[in-house]
């Protein structure tokens, strides 16, 4: 996964910059989880692994998946990334271009696990809590798992506050033991 991750990087860096630059960061965020979308499909896969399509093609073929969904730039992407043969690294180009996004717009994308849904009071209260520790704008996505029992998961990319009631229980277990 490092390998591959080193080798979408300079092609996510590179996107975010134009992006930047010009403006388009939704624009290219956009085009960008199209294209992901599309390089995940089967079939795209299959024909982007056989070696006897040529990276010309390839990039036609894909740039006609897409449609509208490209513009002149996203098009000329596809087409440097068809040429250096990377057209497969393109969902991991684009959540390197979604963490680059959220860096510049202060924001983070947090995963709230209960028990039990919240309400939006309590939503909006732990949001507001949660904008204040991190200092960004948080989204806030909600999943029950009733496995937790009670209390809250807070995943907000590598940070991870368990509040939950098994949480609980597992470091009282894990004092009682040591």
């Amino acid at each position: 996964m490092a390998e591959l991750s080193t080798m979408a990087r300079p092609y996510a860096k590179a996107a975010f910059e134009h992006a930047l630059a010009s403006s388009a960061l939704d624009n290219w965020s956009e085009m960008l989880a199209t294209a992901a979308a599309v390089a995940k499909n089967d079939a795209v896969a299959a024909m982007l692994a056989s070696p006897s399509v040529t990276s010309a093609k390839q990039a036609q073929s894909f740039i006609d998946i897409c449609g509208d969904a490209l513009n002149a730039g996203g098009q000329n992407f596809i087409r440097i990334l068809a040429e250096n043969k990377r057209l497969s690294l393109l969902p991991l180009i684009s959540e390197l271009f979604e963490a680059q996004k959220a860096i510049q717009e202060q924001t983070v994308d947090v995963e709230l696990t209960t028990a039990l849904a919240l309400d939006s009071a309590s939503e909006e209260n732990l949001a507001k809590k949660l904008q204040q520790k991190l200092q960004r704008e948080v989204r806030i996505t909600s999943v029950v798992d009733p496995k937790l029992l009670g209390g809250v998961v807070v995943r907000a990319g590598d940070l991870v506050i368990d509040g939950s009631v098994r949480g609980r229980l597992a470091k009282l277990a894990e004092a009682l033991t040591s």
